[in-house]
């Protein structure tokens, strides 16, 4: 498919409002700061222009995912590059926090809007108590009209803090972790770069614009992914991608446009052909908790099973019995995340362990009764409860994928 041919798809295919509710808006270092001059507080005015617009006329709420408290912090701190040390990231984060979240106080007061700051750590994604707790807030935020203003807590962060590039990219892993724990409809990305691009623009004058990925797996995304990071940011290119798999398989779509354009959110509302629309290859939403499940949390172990267990778990929606389990990786206590693999070690399920990894070890394959003989009549029947289990969604597309313990 040529981009002409993509882009006309990608208006046919383009979101409206009718169908949209809710939306997180993320945006990158590379367009809330400046190197030279600190914050664009020009461009905090124009996203709260447009979330304005986006309630008062169609009744969408939104969610912002922000990055910039680093970036802002070292003008104030007169450091001229990144810091080099956690403990001066965390400095110029604490002191440039106040100075974000007042910059988007003002912009939004000027609409009749109010701002709430919520800092998250990937620790408040991991525990549940605190995973529904931070999702409650957030709800009762939206139903009184207060627009969230989310960012990592890079203060007293540490296993998220990025000192170099990162793969992923922490906001962007958290804007999909927030669009997961919210059920919202519509990712939009906003970064210093148009989308998506066959090249990296800045190198090739020949690079083109990708306006619609109806598979962020192709090669064709994972050649052009291979972008470098903004001076501002730790996240690059691969790291929106990474987010967009997530929320591709979970059922919901991602636009990835520039936040220098001047109404990048309602463009990609309007279904204009600005940016790069990525398409959801589930037709469904999984409901929050299976979302939880499958992406939220780190494994801390791997089971095993036989092909019988794996087609039973894929077609019949069965809890996981020690029958099926043929061997256990990793050291993990009732209560914790498992990858669920077949023989191969292919990844396929994730789920909360009823039993030890020792447990696990120790009546793999074993019938019902000899487990009852060997761990005692108190032990749970299933090592993974169904209804503590997510089949990943790329697994129902008859994908695969290689995990680690």
């Amino acid at each position: 498919m040529t981009p002409e041919e993509a882009g006309r798809k990608a208006r046919r295919a383009g979101l409206s409002f009718p169908g949209i509710r809710q939306i997180v808006v993320k945006l990158g270092s590379g367009i809330v700061t400046d190197p030279e001059e600190g914050l664009r507080e020009s461009t905090i005015r124009a996203l709260a222009a447009q979330v304005s617009a986006c309630r008062t006329e169609a009744g969408i709420s939104s969610i912002v995912v922000t990055s910039g408290a680093v970036a802002a912090g070292r003008k104030k701190l007169g450091m001229v590059t990144r810091p080099k040390t956690v403990a001066l990231k965390q400095a110029a984060a604490a002191v440039g926090q106040t100075t974000l979240m007042r910059a988007y106080e003002r912009a939004f007061e000027k609409h009749g809007m109010h701002v709430a700051q919520l800092l998250l750590t990937h620790d408040d994604f991991e525990k549940r108590e605190r995973y529904v707790n931070a999702q409650n807030t957030l709800t009762t935020l939206l139903s009184r009209g207060i627009v969230p203003i989310i960012n990592e807590n890079d203060t007293v962060a540490t296993e998220e803090i990025r000192l170099e590039g990162d793969e992923r990219g922490a906001n962007d892993h958290l804007a999909a972790l927030v669009t997961q724990m919210t059920g919202a409809d519509l990712l939009v990305m906003l970064t210093d770069s148009d989308g998506l691009f066959t090249k990296d623009p800045h190198r090739f004058p020949d690079a083109r614009r990708i306006p619609l990925v109806e598979n962020p797996d192709d090669e064709s995304v994972r050649n052009a992914i291979g972008l470098g990071t903004s001076s501002a940011g730790t996240g690059g290119m691969s790291s929106k991608i990474h987010a967009a798999r997530v929320l591709s398989a979970s059922g919901i779509p991602v636009v990835i446009a520039s936040g220098l354009a001047p109404r990048p959110i309602l463009d990609a509302l309007e279904g204009k052909d600005a940016g790069t629309l990525i398409l959801p290859r589930n037709t469904g939403k999984l409901s929050t908790r299976k979302m939880w499940i499958a992406y939220a949390q780190h494994a801390h172990g791997t089971v095993l099973v036989d092909d019988g267990a794996r087609k039973v778990l894929l077609e019949g929606g069965k809890s996981l019995l020690p029958a099926g389990v043929t061997g256990v990786r990793g050291d993990f206590v009732p209560g914790e995340m498992v990858s669920v693999a077949d023989q191969k070690g292919r990844v396929f399920a994730r789920g909360i362990a009823r039993w030890s990894s020792a447990q696990v070890d120790r009546c793999r394959g074993k019938r019902s009764d000899e487990v009852r003989r060997i761990l005692g009549e108190g032990t749970p029947a299933v090592v993974v409860h169904r209804d503590d289990l997510t089949i990943l969604p790329s697994m129902k597309s008859g994908e695969t994928r290689k995990g680690t313990a």
